[in-house]
C-alpha cells in the first residue's frame, strides 16, 4: 500500500500551519522527515492519516481519492503533542490498558500484566509514563498503536523531544518497517544529523520551511549496485585503438610434491689398512773382518795380569796355541820337575 501528498497545504489562523509540500510512503517503507519544532509537524502527521482535512492539495491511498475514515483505519499515529501523546501522571499499566481498548484488545488487569511481562517490562508497570526512558516510551507506544490488525501505517512525532539517543527510537522504526508497517518519523534537524544526514541547519529563509524527506530505507532490502556502464571506442582515423582486455589468469597448476627423501644409505667402513712391512735393515755391501779370536783371548788374558807384581813372570807368558797342551807326556813333564822332587823327598 502507498499513500501520497500532493501539494497539501494548511492555513493557520494568522500563518501557515503547514507550507505546501509532496510526499509518499510504502508499506515496509521507514520514512525520516526533519524540520524545525513547530513547524508543521503536527499538521503533517494529521493531514497524512486523514485526521485533518487540508486547505489545499490531495492525500491518496494506492493512488486513489479515498475519504478520511479510509485514511483513519489504515494509519496510526503515535505520541503526537496534544492530540495523542498519553498524560503525564498515568501509570505504564494504565497507559497499557488503554492502548489495548483503544486497539479494540481485551484490557483486564491480568491482559495488561501479560502484555508487560512478554516484553519484560512487569517492574516498570507502577512508574509513571514520563519517568521511562525516551526510548522506552517510543517503543511501548507505537507497539499498543500496532495492536490493532488493521494499520498499515504508523506516524512517530518528534520522539527525540524525550531525550535519548536518535539511533534508538530509529532501531525502532526500522523494526516496525522490516514488520511491514509504512513509518513515518518526525524529527528535527539536529537529530538527523546524529542519525548521518548531511543537513545544514536552519537559517533565515528556511527556519519557515516544512520539514522535508532526508532519509528513506527499506529494512531487510537487498543494496543493488549500480551495472558498470561499458564505454564503447569512438570509430574514427584518429581514434585510437580499442585496447584488448588481459586474458583470465587461470589458477595456477598445483605443484606436484616433491618425492619423500629416504633415509641415506649407510656409508661402508673403509678396509682397514694394512701395515707396512718393516723396513729391512740394510745389509752392508762389506763386512768388517772380526778380529782374531786369538787375539782377542790373548788380550782378554793379559788384561789381568797386568796388574801383578813386579818380578813375578806370568804363568802363561807363552802364548797357549804356541805350545800344544798335550805336546809332552804328563808324566815326562813330571820328571822333568825338580822341585816337585824336592818337595817329595822332604815328605
Amino acid at each position: 500500500m502507498r499513500i501520497t501528498l500532493s501539494g497539501v497545504r494548511v492555513e493557520g489562523r494568522r500563518d501557515p500551519m503547514l507550507e505546501a509540500m509532496d510526499l509518499a510512503w510504502s508499506t515496509g517503507e521507514c520514512l525520516l522527515v526533519a524540520g524545525e519544532p513547530g513547524h508543521g509537524h503536527t499538521a503533517l502527521a494529521l493531514v497524512a492519516t486523514g485526521r485533518f482535512v487540508p486547505s489545499s492539495g490531495t492525500v491518496r491511498l494506492d493512488g486513489a481519492a479515498v475519504p478520511p475514515s479510509a485514511l483513519r483505519a489504515r494509519t496510526a499515529v503515535v505520541d503526537v503533542p496534544g492530540i495523542s501523546e498519553p498524560d503525564d501522571a498515568l501509570s505504564l499499566a494504565d497507559v497499557v490498558a488503554e492502548g489495548l481498548a483503544l486497539a479494540g484488545r481485551r484490557s483486564l488487569p491480568r491482559d495488561v500484566s501479560r502484555w508487560l511481562e512478554e516484553r519484560a517490562l512487569t517492574e516498570d508497570r507502577g512508574r509513571r509514563v514520563d519517568q521511562l526512558p525516551g526510548v522506552v516510551r517510543t517503543a511501548v507506544l507505537a507497539a499498543l498503536a500496532t495492536e490493532n490488525p488493521d494499520v498499515r501505517f504508523v506516524v512517530l512525532t518528534l520522539p527525540d523531544r524525550h531525550g535519548g539517543e536518535p539511533s534508538g527510537w530509529w532501531e525502532t522504526a526500522r523494526t516496525l518497517a522490516a514488520s511491514g508497517l509504512g513509518v513515518l518519523v518526525q524529527c528535527t534537524r539536529s537529530s538527523a544529523r546524529d542519525l548521518g544526514v548531511d543537513l545544514p541547519p536552519a537559517r533565515g529563509a528556511t527556519l519557515h520551511e516544512p520539514p522535508r524527506v532526508v532519509l528513506r530505507e527499506v529494512p531487510g532490502a537487498p543494496v543493488e549496485e549500480p551495472a558498470a556502464t561499458a564505454v564503447l571506442p569512438v570509430a574514427g582515423p584518429d581514434a585510437e585503438p580499442a585496447v584488448e582486455p588481459e586474458p583470465a589468469v587461470g589458477p595456477e597448476p598445483a605443484v606436484e610434491p616433491e618425492p619423500a627423501v629416504g633415509p641415506e644409505p649407510a656409508v661402508e667402513p673403509e678396509p682397514a689398512t694394512e701395515p707396512e712391512p718393516a723396513a729391512e735393515p740394510e745389509v752392508e755391501d762389506e763386512l768388517e773382518p772380526s778380529p782374531d779370536p786369538d787375539a782377542r783371548a790373548e788380550e782378554e788374558l793379559d788384561d789381568p795380569l797386568d796388574g801383578a807384581p813386579p818380578g813375578d813372570t806370568p804363568i802363561h807368558d807363552t802364548p797357549i796355541h804356541d805350545t800344544p797342551i798335550h805336546d809332552t807326556p804328563i808324566h815326562d813333564t813330571l820328571a822333568a820337575t825338580p822341585a816337585d822332587d824336592a818337595q817329595e823327598e822332604a815328605r
